[in-house]
């Protein structure tokens, strides 16, 4: 390797994205902080930061997790997470050339996250994934609404899109529960995420049919609010992925509506 030549190429810098999501109050959110520096200060963006010289990618992830939100460092190195695809485009940071790794994240529902001052972030906060993919409303002394700074829109989207693939044939959305959950809470995972209803019965009936996905909890009930029995707690099992998978429902095809004078048989 006498040859090599690292001068012969241009540095470029490695960074981390990370798209957080977690069922809030019925509907899908996502962890954003707001940039407290150039560029794009005062905009919202995901959790992130450079890939110091000695730490892996994973490694550098779940430290700027932590210093840009305030979430326990326990919390942050129990998190499922998972490395979402690289994003190299050339112009995709105006300071320089920069590379980001992306990963996503699933977490039960937590208290509103305390920026600590951490990299670039001022504030951080759960904003519905609905919400952030157009511009995030703002909250008090924020500026007018804008869309999310870089390229994060677009990873917003592929983390979304992955999420709701995984759901289908993986054991994840065990992940969006606490410790021990209902049923019906699970159903609400999956619901949030794919954004439809399912049937009840049969949604009961495949997750108890397939091995692993769930455990009940010994002498455990939970009143539901409703006027039937307590419904009967679970924990997630030791299965990883579903067979058969757990599809989401086709959405039914429009039919069309005959117009007016055209013959109908």
């Amino acid at each position: 390797m006498t040859d090599y030549d690292p001068h012969a190429f241009a540095p470029f810098a490695v960074t981390v994205d990370l798209a957080v999501f977690t069922v809030r109050d019925g509907a899908l959110h996502v962890l954003l902080i707001r940039r407290g520096q150039e560029p794009y200060a005062g905009a919202w963006a995901l959790p992130g930061g450079f890939v110091l010289p000695r730490e892996s990618a994973e490694t550098a992830a779940r430290r700027e997790l932590a210093e840009e939100t305030g979430l326990p460092g326990a919390v942050v190195a129990a998190l499922h997470l998972e490395q979402l695809r690289t994003y190299s485009d050339p112009d995709r940071d105006p300071r320089m050339r920069v590379v980001s790794v992306a990963f996503t994240a699933l977490v039960p529902d937590m208290p509103e996250p305390a920026a600590e001052g951490g990299g670039d972030a001022d504030r951080a906060r759960w904003v519905p994934v609905g919400e952030a993919e157009t511009s995030p409303a703002p909250g008090p002394g924020d500026p007018p609404p804008a869309p999310l700074a870089f390229d994060h829109a677009v990873i917003l989207a592929d983390a979304r899109s992955r999420i709701g693939a995984k759901l289908e044939y993986t054991c994840l959305a065990t992940a969006f529960c606490p410790p021990e959950f209902t049923l019906g809470e699970l159903q609400a995972v999956y619901e949030t995420v794919w954004d439809t209803a399912l049937d009840r019965p049969n949604f009961r009936r495949k997750v108890l049919a397939t091995p692993g996905f769930v455990e009940a909890v010994p002498g455990a009930a939970r009143l539901t609010g409703g006027r039937g029995k307590p419904a009967a707690v679970y924990r997630a099992g030791p299965a990883t992925t579903l067979h058969p998978p757990l599809l989401r429902p086709t959405p039914p095809t429009p039919t069309s509506t005959p117009t007016e004078g055209t013959p109908t048989t």
